[in-house]
């Protein structure tokens, strides 16, 4: 049995599901409560195999995760240029500043090129930033037309959104 195979049946059996949306099921339903997601939020680790589980000292529970256990919801911008900083939110209400430990990368899909732009958050684990957030830091980007780049900026670091076609646009890298 192969290692992917292994997965995807513990991915079946876990009794936790977070959507790419950030909507946490359990047992196919609606955790509705956010203090009660924030609660499971509060104990979710992934494993260096990139399983997740919740942990307590006396329990492990599979969580299946369709992209990233969180959504990016919000930014805001502190500042302009090299000195800026950016503030993101998660679906849970969680803050954090971008920089060498909150980096956000961006990686593209092979089989349809669709970009999906992600911060890493503590502990392995990221967040999806969600669209409209996304359009935000393309909004605040800048452009390096040597390199191609298209980049932002936070606490004095960059970080590429994507590569500047100069005949289109942005693309993605």
């Amino acid at each position: 049995m192969t290692e992917k195979t292994k997965s995807n049946e513990r991915d079946a059996d876990a009794p936790f599901l977070i959507n790419r949306d950030g909507t946490w099921l359990y047992r196919g339903s609606p955790i509705h409560r956010k203090s009660l997601v924030k609660l499971f939020a509060s104990i979710l680790v992934r494993e260096k195999d990139g399983n997740f589980w919740l942990v307590t000292p006396v329990e492990r529970v599979a969580v299946s995760v369709a992209d990233a256990p969180f959504v990016i919801v919000s930014a805001n911008r502190i500042g302009a240029g090299p000195k800026q900083i950016l503030r993101l939110q998660t679906n849970i209400g969680e803050e954090l500043t971008v920089g060498l430990e909150h980096p956000i990368y961006v990686k593209t899909n092979p089989d349809t090129g669709e970009p999906s732009p992600y911060v890493k958050l503590s502990h392995g684990l990221t967040g999806l930033i969600a669209r409209s957030v996304f359009y935000d830091l393309v909004l605040w980007s800048e452009q390096d037309w040597d390199s191609g780049e298209c980049f932002v900026r936070s606490e004095n670091q960059k970080f590429i959104l994507g590569q500047i076609d100069k005949g289109h646009g942005l693309n993605h890298a």
